[in-house]
């Protein structure tokens, strides 16, 4: 158990960051979701719009710390490729 009043600050922030990160990823993982299911309907114009919406969010996860640069990167390059590919 946290014995200083520093460590124990340091659970509260963690908390909340935790909290904070936690709804991040999620709004991140929901943009992605909204890009695959709309690729795999085959709708181009659709599918355009999503990954438009959801390039901005992977680089903002990026930006605060909860997504690694690549991964992001690799997402969008992905999702990309199988859009190329529906044309």
């Amino acid at each position: 158990m946290a014995n200083t009043p520093q460590a124990k600050k340091r659970i509260r922030r963690n908390a909340r960051r935790a909290e904070i990160n936690g709804a991040r990823v999620s709004r991140i993982r929901t943009f992605v979701k909204k890009a695959e299911s709309a690729l795999e309907s085959g709708d181009k114009a659709a599918a355009t719009a999503a990954l438009a919406a959801m390039q901005p969010e992977l680089a903002r996860g990026v930006a605060k710390g909860v997504l690694h640069k690549n991964t992001a990167s690799r997402k969008f390059s992905r999702l990309t490729k199988r859009l190329e590919a529906l044309a």
